[in-house]
């Protein structure tokens, strides 16, 4: 757990709390860096530098009860920097292959873990703006001003990444349920 002390720790750069906070968040900031990414070199340096971008800006932190939040954006900031250097979020309709394909032993039932994996199949500019609305909670104004795009860009690249979704879990899940009899 992260403490006010530990975190004061970090302000005066003290390699020993500057660990412990790494071995506490790198799991939860890695798998935030997993939803927008699919290397897993660009992940790992993404990591890197939003864990750079913390220590050195930590002093810049108003409430120590705040920090996860904090050192979340950082990193959702640095993969979105990522994004805009590869991804075109104006282009509507990205064609994907949807390379998932049903076992033969499927369970009808859709777990969180499920869901993400399906997300990870979406079409990049898709992914990141279902992220950034569904599990970052941030408005289509948001999102638009920070992807430099339309809001309206944002609510269709939103849908696209629904009906995705929805055709994804109907597809894998409930039509190789009833294949299966289930």
């Amino acid at each position: 757990m992260i403490t006010e002390q530990l975190l004061i720790s970090c302000k005066k750069k003290h390699r020993d709390a500057q660990r412990q906070v790494y071995e506490y968040m790198a799991p939860k900031l890695y798998r935030c860096c997993k939803r927008y990414l699919k290397q897993e070199e660009e992940i790992e340096e993404i990591l890197a530098d939003s864990f750079y971008t913390i220590f050195t800006k930590i002093e810049q932190l108003k409430e120590w009860g705040a920090f996860e939040a904090w050192a979340r954006k950082i990193t959702v900031n640095h993969c979105l920097l990522q994004l805009k250097r590869n991804v075109n979020f104006n282009l509507y309709l990205e064609e994907a292959p949807f390379t998932l394909q049903p076992q033969s032993d499927v369970d009808t039932t859709l777990e969180e873990a499920d869901l993400l994996l399906l997300v990870q199949q979406l079409p990049e500019g898709c992914k990141a703006i279902f992220n950034l609305f569904v599990i970052e909670g941030y408005g289509h104004k948001e999102i638009a001003k920070m992807l430099q795009i339309s809001e309206g860009t944002s609510k269709s690249q939103l849908n696209v990444a629904k009906t995705k979704l929805k055709d994804l879990v109907n597809n894998l899940y409930y039509q190789s349920a009833k294949q299966h009899g289930k």
